[in-house]
């Protein structure tokens, strides 16, 4: 993949996630804007986004593998631009929820097709997916900034439309440099043979899929939940919406830089332990941020973040190491699927949780989620048992 294209779809990475969260960070503007008297009542508007974001990942990865992979990531370049104008448009929660939910269906075609896309041929996976997570982790850093700012200097309309008009123009730049592919990836040599026995490719890929919703959860909640709760936490400290923004522009952009080091990593050492490892600290990390508050929630919570990006390139780190290139947006669409629709819930669910109990509980709750995620991950097969596999094949 050449450079310009290749910086293009971690451009896109970023985008995808800033567009999600365009609506948790607006919120409470357009609460009032529609006439509600509390954002909670209006949050639950964002769940077909998010479930659309999942279901939409298998034909995303179907049709990346069976029809072209550049011909679908133009698809998601100009889709995601004018459906986000779109929700612009919107007068009534009814109106935003259908055009949020547009917005999700083509927003689910990045992480199946593009990933996959920049891995073909890579010899250092973990680095190629570290990148990627960080430019995918400054776009949700992005979106507290860009989002506070423009609802503050020219309304949450406008907070989606000038992301939508940048992701136009990046599909433009990406139809002109992005070199046409000879097949598409399912007709063609895949990159990699890897063939395990049945039962551990069953047993690594339920891994995946489990591990990937206890992790889905934990990001969905945050990530559409942290401006809020950062209001909260720092209500006799900070009440501009900019201002709050950039604070947690900078937890995001701190956090971010976790999935580069743990990229390397993924290709230096064993991927078992690591992941066992990061997962493991965030139950200690979101109990102690349910009992902070002020700027000592915010040095815990950039510490929860580190530990949430962090466990991410593990997924599609097995998906580049195990699962062979023409079927692996396939692969990724299912786990995807699954994994999303699970974290889907924790948007419907955050409003109506935090109304009846607060935030505290609610972060008590994530520290639950991450020790399911513990036992889950230690389920993962060692390094032994893929090597014994490889042997045996």
């Amino acid at each position: 993949m050449p450079r310009i294209p290749s910086l293009l779809l971690n451009l896109a990475h970023a985008l995808d996630h800033l567009f999600l969260l365009i609506f948790a960070t607006a919120v409470a503007a357009i609460a009032r804007d529609f006439g509600l008297a509390r954002w909670e009542d209006l949050m639950p508007c964002a769940t077909g986004a998010f479930v659309m974001f999942g279901l939409g990942s298998v034909p995303a990865g179907r049709l990346g593998d069976l029809w072209g992979r550049r011909r679908m990531m133009l698809v998601f370049y100009f889709g995601i631009g004018l459906s986000s104008c779109a929700v612009a448009l919107t007068r009534t929660p009814l109106q935003i929820t259908l055009a949020l939910g547009v917005l999700g269906a083509f927003s689910a075609i990045y992480h199946p097709v593009a990933i996959p896309m920049l891995l073909r041929g890579s010899l250092r996976p973990g680095a190629v997916i570290g990148v990627n997570g960080l430019a995918g982790n400054l776009g949700i850093a992005l979106a507290a900034l860009s989002t506070g700012l423009l609802v503050q200097h020219a309304g949450w309309r406008a907070a989606f439309v000038v992301p939508g008009l940048v992701s136009i123009a990046a599909g433009v730049a990406f139809a002109l440099t992005a070199p046409p592919e000879q097949a598409a990836p399912a007709r063609g040599t895949g990159a990699i043979g890897v063939h395990l026995p049945p039962a551990l490719a069953r047993r690594t890929f339920g891994v995946m899929v489990a591990s990937a919703s206890m992790g889905s959860l934990l990001f969905n909640v945050t990530t559409n939940g942290n401006t809020q709760l950062l209001a909260e936490r720092f209500r006799d400290i900070v009440t501009d919406p900019g201002t709050l923004g950039m604070l947690l522009a900078l937890v995001y952009s701190v956090a971010a830089c976790s999935q580069v080091v743990v990229g390397r990593l993924i290709d230096r050492v064993p991927m078992k332990p690591l992941f066992l490892g990061i997962v493991s600290t965030q139950v200690l990390l979101f109990a102690l941020a349910s009992q902070a508050s002020g700027w000592g929630w915010l040095l815990a919570v950039t510490a929860c973040m580190v530990a949430v990006f962090g466990a991410i390139p593990f997924n599609d780190a097995m998906v580049a190491r195990y699962i062979d290139d023409s079927m692996r947006s396939r692969v990724s669409g299912m786990r995807l699927a699954i994994s999303f629709s699970v974290g889907s819930a924790a948007v419907w669910a955050l409003g109506p949780v935090v109304k009846s109990g607060g935030f505290d509980r609610l972060q008590l709750g994530l520290a639950g989620v991450a020790l399911i995620a513990t036992a889950i991950v230690s389920l993962l097969p060692g390094e032994a048992d893929f090597a014994e596999a490889r042997r045996a094949g």
